[in-house]
């Protein structure tokens, strides 16, 4: 089963994880299911940019992203050449090494 190792994050994962990720899941779901809140205003349903990541690792084993992800990360904070949205990127075979970015441009926390 492939791991998908999450880099620390101050707030959301301070000591960073490495967690079991069964395949065809989402990085998403993989970090909401083991308590890493990233924020998914839109219910996971590619509707806005607060689930970016940024994918050190791995990248290359993710399927394609299509131009809906492409036009929203665009609108992303601190986009990179190796960002997805967290609710699009399906995890394959490979494991992934993935940093969630300081801050999204969403005004609020949804508190989820």
């Amino acid at each position: 089963m492939p791991q998908v190792i999450f880099l620390p994050h101050a707030e959301l994962c301070p000591d960073g994880a490495v967690l079991e990720a069964p395949e065809g899941t989402t990085v998403l779901d993989v970090a909401l299911k083991n308590g890493i809140g990233i924020e998914h205003a839109c219910e996971k349903s590619c509707a806005c940019t607060t689930c970016h990541v940024i994918v050190r690792e791995g990248f290359e084993s993710l399927d394609e992203s299509d131009e809906l992800e492409d036009d929203l990360l665009d609108k992303a904070w601190g986009l990179e050449p190796d960002s997805r949205l967290g609710c699009q990127a399906v995890i394959k075979d490979e494991d992934l090494v993935v940093e969630i970015p300081r801050y999204t441009v969403n005004q609020v926390s949804e508190g989820h």
